[in-house]
């Protein structure tokens, strides 16, 4: 024990004398503790290279953290939709907010365009974890005629990220209180029926990630569901040709003898509606498929062709006398068919086939 003791005495002695004597060495005038302080600092063993590779490595092999962002758009203005190319012009407001109030929205997550357009987005506001931005742009969306002149169509806005996939940011819809439509909007023609906003992937199989699979990126879609007005569509569309129909209908009230004016009303019928009928079909561009305006006057066609048919064999059997009393029960028949026949296949042709 005693050993130990002096042992230690005499460690501490040497230890005191020098001190003194390596602070002169180090720096002439400077404490005696900040030279103790260096020494041990030096003295202390550095990390081995294989624990700093190690320490590198693991903090590349640490996967990225998915931010995800609530998106909300408010629409101030949209422009006239052009049914020839489904372009439109679009005003509104773009919001962005970090899910977790606690992180920080980065500049390349907030990094959007448009995947059907063009558009300019200006930074209004940015406070870290929100970003609000007021974008105008050029847009366009599919157009589908089928049931034309009664269609609906959805303006839509779709938006990605440049640059980082759905593995780096994620895109949610925020709350429906924080997005909407200006109750100001006016869209002569059409009836807004409200919109939408959902969040979908996007797979691209011809880009690769350094691991071999399909990128995919987050995309946010807002549609604004627009509709014709069905009043105004029907007045202009099928209004001319039911009037014309009327007449058409109204000549079999005429006796077997005058069946030559009911021909010449079923013929100029026929020639008025074949040019209405390119009159609507310039309403809208060339498409692959029958809308609902081509069936209804094809449908017309037929019961005008039909008409035509009976009346002109109720003539021929006009002018022969063995032949009267059949034409009297060919044109009774007539009446039948076209009196009752005709409002059921265009009432069937609104209710079922639109």
């Amino acid at each position: 024990m005693r050993r130990l003791l002096s042992a230690l005495f005499v460690a501490a002695a040497v230890s005191g004398f020098a001190a003194p004597a390596s602070a002169q060495e180090t720096s002439p005038g400077a404490p005696a503790a900040t030279a103790a302080q260096t020494a041990t600092t030096a003295a202390q063993p550095a990390k081995p290279p294989e624990t700093q590779s190690a320490t590198a490595a693991t903090a590349a092999e640490a996967p990225a953290v998915k931010q995800e962002i609530l998106v909300g758009i408010y629409v101030l203005d949209l422009g006239k939709l052009d049914i020839g190319t489904g372009s439109f012009t679009v005003d509104f407001y773009l919001d962005l907010k970090s899910k977790d109030p606690k992180d920080q929205i980065t500049a390349d997550a907030a990094a959007l365009e448009f995947m059907n357009g063009r558009g300019a987005f200006e930074l209004v506001e940015d406070k870290g974890n929100e970003k609000f931005y007021r974008v105008l742009a050029t847009l366009s969306t599919p157009i589908d005629l089928r049931r034309f002149p009664f269609d609906a169509q959805k303006m839509q806005i779709i938006l990605e990220n440049k640059t980082n996939g759905l593995d780096k940011v994620k895109y949610i819809p925020a709350k429906a209180e924080e997005s909407g439509m200006d109750q100001a909007i006016v869209f002569p023609g059409w009836d807004i029926k409200g919109w939408t906003a959902t969040t979908g992937e996007h797979e691209y199989p011809v880009y690769k990630t350094p691991e071999g699979k399909n990128e995919v990126y987050s995309q946010y879609v807002f549609s604004v569901n627009i509709a014709r007005l069905p009043l105004n569509s029907f007045l202009k569309t099928f209004l001319p040709v039911l009037f014309l129909m009327l007449i058409v209908t109204a000549s079999f009230i005429l006796d077997p003898e005058k069946v030559t004016t009911r021909l010449a009303a079923i013929s100029s019928a026929l020639i008025a509606s074949v040019m209405f009928h390119v009159s609507i079909s310039g309403q809208i561009p060339p498409v692959g498929y029958l809308t609902f305006a081509d069936k209804f006057m094809v449908l017309t066609y037929l019961i005008l062709l039909m008409s035509f048919c009976l009346s002109l064999a109720v003539y021929i059997m006009q002018g022969k006398p063995e032949k009267q009393a059949r034409a009297l029960k060919l044109h009774h028949f007539t009446e039948v068919i076209v009196f009752v026949g005709l409002p059921i296949l265009y009432v069937g042709m609104f209710l079922f086939v639109r």
